[in-house]
C-alpha cells in the first residue's frame, strides 16, 4: 500500500507559478512509478507527467510540455510539480498518482491522493 497527499494548491494569476508537493509514504517506494494527473471541471482526467526512482519526468502532454516538470526526492519521499507559466485552463483538481508499472494512462495508476485545487485567475 502507498498513501499520497497533495499540498501546495492554490488560487495564483494567469503567468505565475506554484509547485505541488506530494508525499508519499509505505514500503519499497523506490518500486514505484509516481506521477501527477489532472482534472478540470466538466473534463476528462488529463495525465501529466511519470517519474521512476530515477531519471527525469516522462509522459507531458503538449498542454504542459515546458512549463510544468516533474521531480522526485527519493530521501525524503516526495514528489514535486513545478508549474511555471500558468493559464486559466490549468485549473483543476490535482492528483498525485502511483503505481508499480509505467503508464501515461491514469487509469492504470492503482494509488492516488485526495487532490489539490489550483486555480488560475485570469
Amino acid at each position: 500500500q502507498v498513501q499520497l497527499v497533495e499540498s501546495g494548491g492554490g488560487l495564483v494569476q494567469a503567468g505565475g507559478s506554484l509547485r505541488l508537493s506530494c508525499a508519499a509514504s509505505g514500503r519499497a517506494l523506490d518500486t514505484y512509478w509516481m506521477g501527477w494527473i489532472r482534472q478540470a471541471p466538466g473534463k476528462e482526467r488529463e495525465f501529466l507527467a511519470t517519474i521512476g526512482w530515477s531519471g527525469p519526468g516522462v509522459g507531458y502532454p503538449d498542454s504542459v510540455l515546458g512549463r510544468f516538470t516533474i521531480s522526485r526526492d527519493n530521501n525524503r519521499n516526495m514528489v514535486y510539480l513545478q508549474m511555471n507559466s500558468l493559464k486559466p485552463e490549468d485549473t483543476a483538481v490535482y492528483y498525485c498518482v502511483a503505481d508499480l508499472r509505467f503508464s501515461k494512462n491514469f487509469n492504470e495508476y492503482e494509488f492516488w491522493g485526495q487532490g489539490t485545487q489550483v486555480t488560475v485567475s485570469s
